[in-house]
């Protein structure tokens, strides 16, 4: 080969380069501006989650989220990476969302539609293949966001009634005696302790979503099982909550308001996790024995 044509085949290789650097020059730039454009709807997610302690949970969903990318880096490493454009449409489709949340001062829309444009970029920039090994993670992202208030209230007030009157039934079969005023339990006549919605437990089944959905991805089962554990969580919750409102009413009989208060509020919040955690863990222990792998001298000759 000459040297002319050796020279003209670089050259080409390098226009290839530079034609194909200048075509990932929107996808770079496409996150720094969709951040910055999210960047007053991040600061009010962050408000939120460090002022209501029901969704405080949210603030650990990224984080955990990029665990969740670690533990599966190997199966990332083999996935091929090319851009679908499709992503675009789901980014249009957020935008649009956001945009009614903007006109119609719905909050939620603008966070719910964060989250989507961080599905869409996954799709537009990485492509089907990674998206597709992604998918459970990019849906869990949505763990992060509060839930709208009506959905809140729509689920508080139950919850917190549910609370009195569970509280109030286990308080009686062992021995004590409540009256019920709404959702403050006078006990022996002479004790009262309010349910307030703090004691709902909406703080506990928020929490114990985002840990379900972290255990079930993390553990080999079938995804039935996974289901089951993430759906068993909101249970959970509940029974955990109700083992808290029953010791703290029966410190406040025996102790002090005090103490009590103290003990809901400090130790029992941070018993309960480890509570629930053993709660799925034996869940996923039931499981594994209600399902028996077939041995091949069972199976069927064909």
């Amino acid at each position: 080969m000459s040297r002319s044509a050796e020279m003209a085949g670089n050259r080409v290789s390098v226009d290839r380069h530079r034609h194909a650097a200048a075509g990932w020059w929107p996808l770079v730039l496409l996150p720094i501006a969709l951040l910055w454009s999210y960047w007053p709807t991040l600061i009010g997610l962050i408000r939120d989650w460090r002022s209501d302690d029901n969704y405080s949970v949210g603030m650990l969903v990224p984080f955990a989220a990029l665990y969740l990318l670690w533990q599966d880096r190997r199966s990332l490493a083999g996935s091929r990476i090319s851009p679908c454009w499709w992503g675009l449409g789901l980014i249009l489709a957020a935008q649009a969302a956001r945009a009614f949340g903007l006109f119609a001062l719905y909050e939620s829309a603008e966070r719910y539609s964060l989250v989507l444009t961080i599905v869409g970029l996954v799709l537009l920039i990485a492509g089907w293949q990674v998206f597709w090994r992604v998918r459970w993670i990019l849906l869990f992202l949505f763990l992060m966001v509060p839930f709208p208030g009506r959905i809140h209230n729509l689920i508080s007030n139950p919850l917190q009634t549910q609370a009195t009157v569970s509280a109030m039934f286990v308080l009686e079969l062992l021995g004590v005696t409540v009256i019920r005023e709404g959702n403050v339990l006078v006990l022996n006549n002479r004790v009262p302790i309010a349910v307030a919605e703090a004691c709902s437990g909406l703080r506990m089944m928020t929490a114990f979503i985002v840990v379900a959905s972290v255990l079930a991805y993390s553990v080999t089962r079938p995804l039935w099982q996974k289901a089951a554990i993430v759906l068993s969580s909101v249970a959970v919750a509940i029974v955990c909550n109700l083992i808290r409102l029953v010791i703290t009413a029966f410190l406040f009989l025996w102790t002090s308001s005090e103490l009590a208060e103290r003990f809901f509020h400090d130790f029992a919040g941070f018993t309960m996790m480890p509570l629930a955690i053993l709660f799925l863990l034996g869940e996923l222990w039931i499981m594994s024995k209600l399902v028996v792998a077939e041995s091949p001298a069972e199976r069927p000759q064909t």
